[in-house]
């Protein structure tokens, strides 16, 4: 085997914008839409220390390459440690392993602006942001690469948090950023909406959505936790990330289905 090239976080930082994160991540999905193989996520919890291990993997022909995302988070340091090893999608030789830690909100703000490209309608331009911290910004980040925002409403249960979002991203988009003190208020005439939080209950009432807006769910990976309500589910067209994940870990998704709601096959998905 050749020597293997590392890529820091300090090499990986500062290397790409956020819409070519957006334009990769939108190729990968393309692929793997006509056929392209892809693994959701393998996650290992270990009790004693308390950790998470966690893999992803895929292989894009087209591309060339092949590998996955690993990340370890919690253990004894309460910290979290990404990285992603690529090979030759030919050859199966190993190219690089690369630091994830500084493009992980990167890529996983690409997945949601491509969602939102895809799905929203044309003419969206409200955003209402749930969640105001490293994944929110992300979202907001890679959102105003797909979309002319006009305005932004950020809602978090924490007054000082939301209104730090607001100060800190202005440099994001030309948009004003105006931090609401509730969902309620975030949906008003939202075009667009993203959930980027941890909690285990949902952030708002699906009732209050609109007809025709969109939801992009980012913290859909515990089956216990679920950010969306039933009714939300219940009124969608669910169009997930990867189909074979859906009964896996999607909470929200298995929450409307254990309340009855929706069926199995409540997914619009190749």
């Amino acid at each position: 085997m050749t020597d293997v090239l590392f890529l820091s976080n300090e090499d990986v930082s500062g290397l790409a914008e956020q819409s070519a994160f957006v334009e990769v991540v939108r190729e990968a999905y393309r692929q793997r839409g006509t056929g392209a193989p892809a693994k959701p996520r393998t996650a290992l919890r270990n009790t004693e220390p308390p950790g998470l291990f966690t893999t992803y993997a895929a292989i894009l022909p087209e591309t060339g390459v092949m590998g996955g995302y690993m990340y370890s988070a919690g253990f004894e340091a309460g910290d979290a440690w990404f990285v992603t090893p690529l090979f030759d999608a030919e050859s199966g030789e190993l190219l690089t392993i690369v630091d994830g830690a500084s493009m992980n909100p990167f890529k996983t703000g690409a997945t949601g602006a491509v969602g939102v490209d895809s799905l929203a309608r044309d003419d969206a331009s409200v955003l209402a942001i749930f969640g105001s911290q490293t994944q929110a910004k992300a979202q907001l980040r890679a959102t105003a690469t797909v979309r002319d925002l006009s305005e932004v409403r950020v809602y978090s249960p924490t007054d000082t948090s939301r209104e730090a979002f607001a100060e800190t991203m202005t440099d994001t988009t030309e948009a004003p950023i105006t931090p609401v003190s509730s969902p309620a208020a975030a949906l008003d005439g939202a075009d667009i909406v993203i959930t980027a939080t941890d909690a285990s209950d949902p952030v708002f009432d699906g009732s209050d959505l609109e007809p025709g807006t969109h939801v992009t769910a980012m913290g859909q990976y515990d089956p216990n936790k679920y950010e969306l309500d039933a009714t939300t589910l219940e009124r969608s067209v669910y169009v997930p990330d990867l189909e074979a994940r859906v009964l896996q870990d999607a909470g929200s998704f298995l929450n409307a289905l254990k309340a009855g709601v929706i069926e199995a096959d409540h997914v619009q998905a190749p």
